[in-house]
């Protein structure tokens, strides 16, 4: 006889394991199918890897500037082998961290690909102990894999997507990044922190599309006095081995070498075929569909994380959690607002925002006002020699309240949280007492701004 469990969230990865242990909390019977690692593609080969790399690269570029700070530094040299074996123990660490978890919750966790059969009914295969069980409501987490491109197909060697390009056995000389979005550079950042020669290719007119222009630009000014070449408004036509080296095509005619060709042109929906047609799941390209309430198509069945492709976020994959666990008991919760959720990326310098962009705001008709600020006139950020970057927060003038919020500058994605607690406000945010000097004060500053009331931004025309 199958076991039967109140709640099988299959994927456990930032919103699975998130939904699984809401459930259990409320006193579910809860399964979670994992078919590689506990933790998915964040915690494995995603997020904290790579975060576990750029902190390495960027502890090296804060010693390679050490003599700007008064400090003699002799030698500077990356230990490769080093920074992947402490990369490697953070990640177990974390994983064995969550299994414990999971455990503690009381949520059967079970190893395998998981197929649903029929509405209720699970189908396990593993290697070691196939088996069926059955559920009374399913929650999809199944995640996301790289996209690839028919001109670069994947080889796991040369031709690499993130997740090999986060385990390379040796840094390489050089590397061409095909993809200028965030994964892309990311990893340019890192692998140039640590003396690869970097080229980014990007088939659009300009890197990180979704940011706005300004953005774009001031990162593009960065990338260049970091080393890292960038080549926009063309694409990569074919690939050819030359010995040690891949020489790839450009729609223009130009060719490239490199050591290694990094493909990052984006993920896509992991779904189980079989799944989809067993249960009639309603789907949007690759994406399973979903209500505001994560519910898809199929009774009892919700869907969340990269499986819905609405941010291809770890914590929008949590905020997803939140509701499906929510409805999966009883509740009638809603996520309606992706603006909402912070975006962060993880370059040198970081970008992060809230809210709507300038760009939305002009597609939209939106009459706004925008307060800006820079670190280079913040007193923290030049004692830290970190003087690169800018807030822009976005006033609607017909509601005279804040509506959105976007940074770039250093460690702007620790500060992302505290502008979201900015958006819907208004002129309240000179009460706000922030302390000094921090760079926290850059927010406010550009908040104040918005409204026509900085202190230290000369009076606007």
């Amino acid at each position: 006889m199958a076991e039967k469990f109140d709640v099988v969230v299959i994927g456990s990865g930032p919103g699975g394991y998130a939904a699984a242990i809401r459930c259990a909390q409320k006193n579910a019977s809860v399964a979670i199918i994992e078919k590689r690692f506990i933790g998915g593609t964040c915690l494995n080969i995603g997020c904290v890897p790579s975060k576990t790399l750029l902190a390495s690269a960027q502890t090296l570029l804060n010693i390679m500037q050490a003599d700007q700070m008064g400090i003699g530094v002799t030698s500077i040299t990356p230990n490769w082998q080093k920074i992947q074996q402490r990369k490697k123990q953070i990640v177990e660490n974390f994983r064995d961290g969550l299994t414990s978890l999971l455990k503690t919750n009381k949520i059967k966790i079970i190893q395998g690909c998981a197929i649903v059969t029929a509405p209720g009914k699970i189908r396990i295969d593993s290697p070691t102990a196939p088996a069926e069980i059955e559920a009374e409501k399913i929650i999809l987490a199944t995640g996301s894999e790289p996209v690839e491109l028919s001109s670069l197909p994947f080889d796991t060697q040369t031709i690499i997507a993130s997740q090999q390009a986060l385990s390379l056995p040796q840094i390489p000389k050089s590397m061409l990044v095909v993809g200028g979005g965030v994964i892309g550079c990311e990893i340019a950042c890192m692998y140039t922190a640590m003396g690869t020669n970097v080229t980014i290719v990007e088939a659009l007119p300009r890197l990180l599309p979704m940011e706005d222009e300004w953005v774009s630009r001031l990162i593009n000014r960065e990338f260049k006095k970091l080393g890292i070449n960038t080549i926009t408004n063309q694409k990569v036509i074919s690939a050819e081995k030359i010995g040690s080296l891949t020489k790839v095509t450009l729609d223009n005619d130009k060719t490239l070498e490199a050591e290694k060709i990094l493909v990052a042109v984006g993920r896509k929906p992991t779904i189980d075929e079989e799944t989809i047609e067993s249960l009639k799941l309603e789907t949007v390209g690759y994406a399973i569909k979903v209500d505001e309430k994560m519910q898809t198509s199929a009774p009892n069945v919700y869907a969340i994380g990269d499986a819905v492709a609405t941010t291809f976020l770890a914590h929008g994959a949590f905020a997803e959690a939140e509701v499906a666990a929510a409805n999966v008991m009883g509740g009638n919760e809603k996520l309606s607002d992706y603006s909402l959720i912070p975006k962060a990326v993880y370059t040198f310098p970081e970008i992060a925002s809230v809210g709507k962009n300038e760009q939305a705001c002009k597609s939209e008709g939106l009459d706004i006002s925008v307060g800006r600020s820079f670190f280079r006139a913040n007193s923290r950020s030049a004692a830290h020699n970190e003087n690169t970057g800018e807030v822009r927060v976005i006033k609607d003038n017909a509601t005279n309240k804040i509506i959105g919020v976007t940074m770039v500058g250093a460690m702007v994605t620790e500060l992302i949280s505290a502008a979201r607690t900015l958006i819907g406000t208004s002129k309240e945010i000179t009460e706000l007492s922030f302390p000094h000097p921090t760079v926290s004060e850059v927010l406010k500053e550009a908040a104040e701004d918005a409204f026509g009331l900085s202190l230290h931004n000369p009076p606007q025309p």
